[in-house]
């Protein structure tokens, strides 16, 4: 088994205590990992605090060093690829798609960094200010604290780290206590870019101890969080007036209309539905279909999942794998069983082996069931039809989740409609709601997101905005 070791203060290191990793498919060890004592985290954090203070980083060299590693990633993608498989029995092809963005989402970094200015601000307009000058400047913020999910352990951590190192900042990553090899590659990658070792840390450990420590620490001047809405809630209240970006729970739905393409629509709704074994917070947990089209939409969903392999995460052939613990899987399927037992039906899939559980459909499913009201997270997508769209707006509308929405039309008022009443972070038309390229912003409302990612948002997030006003210089003296 291998060591996945701490990063603090410029250097690789053991921690207080190690904790064994397994294999999500095989549940074989695969590696012990380091835990840091508190001591540990305060000396990280006061590490990168002193090293963000005395940093001359250009914004030149900060594109050098992302697009450097953006090359490196891409280089090593099928090495990256199984490292991803091995921690988060993702299957191969959902590790290797992931690769792909994270490589864009570094580039997209370094580009930002050669970008961050402000802008001029027109006193002239206001009266007796006709000899001033102002505009803005965006400076690094200090010391961002990164805390990141399984469900994406290379792209979304990316997605953290890479804009606030172009901003200009520390970082201090804790990446799920599940997918740490992961986070640890990433660390190794941009250090070999040439990330100066004082302005980055990794840490693992639960967000009972070591989360719960960097949210204490009066260090961070920043948090990035995706996770469940009831851990963010919670840095919100402990972290006080310091800012955040929050992405958190989701509970996301797709409509297709009468009138929509099923040939172009299905397979985008079947892959948005099943990648990563459903664990995206964006998959479709929630297919509305129009009564017109919903018998034909159930037979091609047969049909298109007949025959799909299940299991092995390593195989290319394999469609899902494992979910990311048994316990999971334990959870998933009590959730359609309890649905069944109050009158749904399995259209599709309901099986389970270990961790994996097939790709599963149901229909029949009332609004107040668990698998439609709460976040599956797991390969189940549920089929409910309509007859009036506005009404099938209002009940994708109602939930206390805005993350992200999708539907499929030729109509468009239907495609208007829906953009301006969906209450979401994101409308797709002609798109699933797990639809994203990582140059978008991405948010939610309501109790799904606290601020933007995106790297050309994310970097502006984490950096600092101040205003300068230069005044007339008079008398032959220097001043303001």
């Amino acid at each position: 088994m291998t060591d996945v070791l701490l990063y603090i203060a410029g250097a690789w290191c053991e921690g207080e205590s190690t904790t064994p990793l397994t294999d999500k498919y095989s549940g074989a060890p695969v590696a012990s990992v380091h835990r840091p004592s508190r001591a540990q985290v305060d000396t990280a954090l006061a590490a990168l605090a002193e090293a963000q203070a005395a940093s001359r980083w250009s914004p030149y060299e900060r594109y050098e060093v992302l697009a450097r590693a953006s090359t490196l990633l891409a280089s090593r993608r099928a090495d990256v690829a199984r490292t991803i498989v091995l921690d988060s029995g993702f299957t191969i092809t959902d590790a290797g798609r992931e690769v792909d963005r994270a490589v864009q989402t570094l580039l997209l970094s370094a580009e930002e960094a050669k970008r961050i200015v402000g802008e001029m601000v027109p006193v002239d307009a206001a009266p007796g200010a006709g000899e001033r000058l102002a505009f803005t400047v965006l400076r690094p913020l200090g010391v961002v604290c990164a805390i990141t999910p399984f469900n994406s352990p290379l792209n979304t951590v990316l997605h953290k780290v890479a804009p606030a190192l172009a901003a200009g900042n520390a970082v201090l990553l804790k990446p799920a206590s599940l997918t740490p090899l992961t986070a640890e590659l990433v660390v190794r990658v941009l250090l070999e870019a040439g990330v100066p070792g004082g302005l980055l840390s990794v840490v693992y450990g639960t967000g009972r101890d070591v989360g719960q420590w960097l949210l204490e620490s009066d260090v961070p001047s920043f948090y990035a969080f995706t996770g469940s809405t009831a851990v963010g809630e919670h840095i919100h209240r402990t972290i006080g007036l310091r800012r955040a970006q929050l992405e958190m729970g989701s509970l996301s739905s797709t409509i297709v209309c009468e009138d929509a393409d099923l040939g172009y629509c299905l397979p985008l709704c079947v892959n948005a539905a099943f990648r990563k074994a459903g664990q995206v917070c964006t998959s479709v947990q929630r297919l509305y279909v129009h009564q017109a089209v919903i018998g034909d939409v159930l037979n091609t969903l047969r049909e298109m999942l007949a025959g799909r392999e299940v299991g092995d995460p390593s195989r290319v052939e394999t469609f899902v794998g494992p979910l990311i613990s048994p316990a999971e899987a334990d959870r998933v399927t009590s959730w359609v069983r309890a649905a069944c037992d109050a009158g749904a039906k399995v259209v599709f899939g309901g099986g389970r082996d270990g961790a994996v559980v097939e790709p599963t459909v149901l229909t029949g499913v009332a609004p107040d069931m668990q698998v439609m009201c709460d976040e599956v997270f797991g390969p189940v997508v549920v089929v409910r039809g309509f007859d009036d769209l506005d009404r099938a707006i209002d009940e994708v509308n109602d939930t206390p989740y805005g993350l992200a929405a999708g539907l499929f039309t030729n109509d468009l008022d239907h495609a208007l409609t829906a953009a301006g009443r969906l209450r979401m972070g994101s409308v797709h038309i002609n798109g699933t709601s797990s639809s994203r390229v990582d140059l978008m912003p991405y948010t939610g409302v309501k109790s799904s997101g606290l601020g933007r990612e995106g790297p050309h948002w994310a970097v502006r997030e984490m950096s600092e905005e101040r205003l300068v006003t230069i005044g007339r210089m008079g008398n032959g003296k220097r001043g303001i």
